[in-house]
């Protein structure tokens, strides 16, 4: 259920309160294959289904959905599911646990789930012709259209939480924003449009009175929407003097993908002008978040949020995807190119430098990954393979589906195609979270279902195992040997409130001052960027050089402190972003050392990152291996990468693009492979 209203170092906190309830269980058991039925599908609804409820809500002002007087019972879905006493699997709602009343401080059910769940069944029924997930998906819309407010000042918005008995609860505790939770934009009505777009699409044919009211629920939704943020659309905001769309779900590129998700589904399917006309406007808005790229932060992605130059975050990654759809609906080729760029150079930078994390802020400082993370970038892969019809994006989507099936940080699969279930999450350092509540399990069976549909795809993901990951190195600036009066700074909080401070300290460097990392010698070139705070007006520079061994100073460039503009809306001063220092930049192979001097005053650092200019990511399994090389040089350059297996290997260079540029056949384990500026390679045995 992330959403950006609860902050911890960037994150949104949704990890349940342990309590009991009398809500039903089910065996729990570790995910334990990697693979479905021998031939038969991954995708299996069956912990899905136990997670759902039928619900008859009492009379509500302001609430009510499609015949509720004839089916007084609608559909809503447990919010959490973790091991009871007995081992089973219990479902849960959020925050504390009242006995005597049976209710939660926010619910056992929520619009943002329940939204996707709908979504789930949808695409199971239009991929499989299942009448139960026809009727699962019916009731689910039946449910979230009752959580929409219909009439008054915030009609069209939806509340969040409900309780068990289906009472509404508008102020949930913790507080979560909006609040009241219908009183203005969110994450869940960007959800709810999402849901109710595919809804309209898949109705629409099979029963007409039904897709009417989906279509009115979701006018309501849009003019909801039209009033409280397109009503500023063209205007812009200035965050830390770069100017971004004012006129974003949230301030965010996330919620506002997911609500372009269902539009571009709803206007492809007949949806009116306004609908159109929204669509359009929020994937602008959306695409104006994208920039950097293959040596420059972010690198070619698409930011998540408006008022943050240095965050992302694997959760709700859904930009490309969102873009990729828009584009097409909508005719429009500007918005594919955002969306390429993401793909073609962003994602590789991630898959080698340690996957779709929770927070790259902008750092890797929460390395935990879940499958919302992972599904938003399969996702995204997929649409823009579809959109493009470039065969190299299908490819790096295997490998990022590999997640699932044990190319993780555990070496465990997270998905378990007997049971349906998704593990919670798996953490930087291996650890497991073993519960399985409904956003992951949602997550994990949109990929299942991606996978069904691309058994060539599915074929790929299977290689479960990491062999080499060649990527991102952070060194700390507090790690360094400091002189001149540098000192290190410990703030009381690491995260600012845009980004977060890499190890919860920084060095402060007056004139005059140096800093020295002894490293661990590379066997290639690596890119150098400084992770400073910028600030508007300092007159600080640092200059920066390797060290060789024979004592020699290697310049690598300088970095002006003072290249932020105003603050504006941002919600910190200053904004602390890895830099790319003006000159070569490169730290050649085999130097150990790295200095930075300051001039003027001002300079804090808080890390260093060090970019191989060929990073790799290898995965194997199933009797395959995959190997996915990323270029951050000038000039095309070659590797040499040791593949497991026999055979012959199959080796495909793409642009920065994703335009396959060559493709060749080579036999042995050492493997050569072209790899071209800012673009990527994929060999495959």
């Amino acid at each position: 259920m992330k959403r950006r209203t609860l902050m911890l170092g960037g994150l949104a906190l949704t990890t349940p309160l342990l309590a009991g309830s009398p809500a039903g269980a089910a065996p729990a058991a570790a995910p334990s294959t990697a693979t479905g039925p021998a031939g038969g599908p991954l995708t299996n609804l069956a912990h899905l289904d136990f997670l759902r409820q039928a619900v008859a809500p009492p009379a509500q002002d302001g609430h009510t959905t499609y015949r509720l007087a004839e089916s007084p019972e609608v559909g809503m879905l447990w919010t959490y599911a973790e091991p009871g006493p007995d081992g089973n699997l219990r479902r849960v709602g959020g925050g504390a646990y009242d006995a005597a009343t049976d209710t939660w401080g926010q619910g056992a059910y929520n619009a943002d789930d329940v939204s996707r769940a709908a979504v789930v069944y949808l695409r199971h029924w239009a991929q499989t012709g299942a009448a139960g997930s026809r009727d699962a998906s019916r009731e689910l819309l039946r449910g979230l259209t009752y959580l929409q407010t219909t009439t008054g000042p915030h009609a069209g918005n939806v509340v969040l939480w409900a309780q068990p008995d289906g009472t509404l609860n508008p102020s949930a505790e913790p507080v979560e924003l909006p609040d009241p939770s219908d009183s203005g934009p969110s994450y869940w009505l960007a959800r709810t449009v999402w849901a109710l777009g595919e809804g309209y699409a898949a109705w629409r044919t099979a029963d007409a009175g039904f897709a009417g009211f989906l279509r009115q629920r979701l006018d309501l939704a849009v003019g909801a929407l039209e009033r409280q943020v397109l009503s500023r659309y063209g205007t812009y905001q200035t965050v830390d003097g770069e100017r971004t769309p004012a006129w974003l779900i949230a301030d965010g590129a996330d919620a506002t993908a997911e609500a372009v998700l269902g539009l571009a589904a709803y206007v492809r399917a007949g949806g009116g002008s306004a609908a159109r006309r929204a669509l359009r406007r929020f994937a602008e808005g959306v695409a104006a978040l994208a920039g950097g790229d293959a040596r420059h932060w972010p690198f070619g992605a698409v930011r998540p949020w408006a008022l943050s130059r240095s965050m992302w975050h694997g959760w709700g990654s859904q930009m490309p995807a969102a873009l990729a759809a828009a584009a097409r609906v909508l005719g429009d080729r500007r918005l594919l190119d955002p969306a390429v760029a993401d793909s073609a150079t962003f994602t590789p930078w991630l898959l080698t430098s340690g996957g779709p994390d929770n927070g790259r802020i902008p750092t890797p400082v929460d390395r935990s990954q879940i499958a919302y993370g992972v599904d938003s970038r399969l996702q995204s892969l997929l649409a823009v393979a579809d959109a493009t019809g470039r065969g190299g994006f299908d490819q790096l989507a295997g490998v990022v589906a590999a997640w699932y099936f044990g190319a993780n940080a555990a070496g465990v699969p997270a998905y378990d195609p007997a049971t349906g279930r998704t593990i919670d999450g798996i953490s930087g350092d291996g650890a497991v979270n073993r519960n399985s509540g409904a956003e992951s399990t949602i997550h994990g069976l949109l990929s299942m279902l991606a996978l069904d549909a691309r058994p060539q795809v599915a074929e790929a993901a299977r290689q479960g195992r990491i062999v080499e990951r060649v990527g991102t190195r952070v060194v700390e600036a507090e790690q360094g040997t400091r002189d001149g009066g540098a000192a290190v700074v410990t703030p009381p909080s690491s995260w600012t409130g845009e980004s977060s401070i890499s190890g919860g300290s920084l060095v402060r460097m007056p004139a005059g001052s140096t800093m020295r990392w002894e490293l661990p010698p590379s066997t290639q070139p690596e890119l150098v960027l400084p992770v400073v705070d910028l600030t508007p007006g300092a007159s600080a520079v640092t200059r920066w050089a390797g060290v060789a061994g024979d004592g020699r100073e290697l310049t690598l460039g300088q970095v002006r402190h003072g290249q932020a503009g105003a603050q504006g809306t941002s919600p910190a001063p200053g904004v602390l972003l890895p830099v790319t220092p003006s000159g070569p930049g490169e730290l050649p192979a085999g130097v150990t050392a790295l200095v930075a001097t300051a001039a003027g005053d001002g300079a804090v650092v808080d890390a260093v990152m060090l970019e191989p200019l060929l990073s790799r990511f290898v995965v194997a399994g199933d009797g395959h291996a995959t190997a996915v090389l990323r270029s951050a040089a000038r000039t095309p350059r070659t590797a040499t990468v040791t593949l497991p297996g026999a055979g012959r290997a199959v080796v495909e260079a793409y642009d920065s693009a994703g335009v396959r540029r060559s493709r060749t056949v080579v036999s042995g384990a050492a493997v050569p492979a072209a790899v071209l500026p800012g673009g990527f390679t994929v060999v495959r045995r």
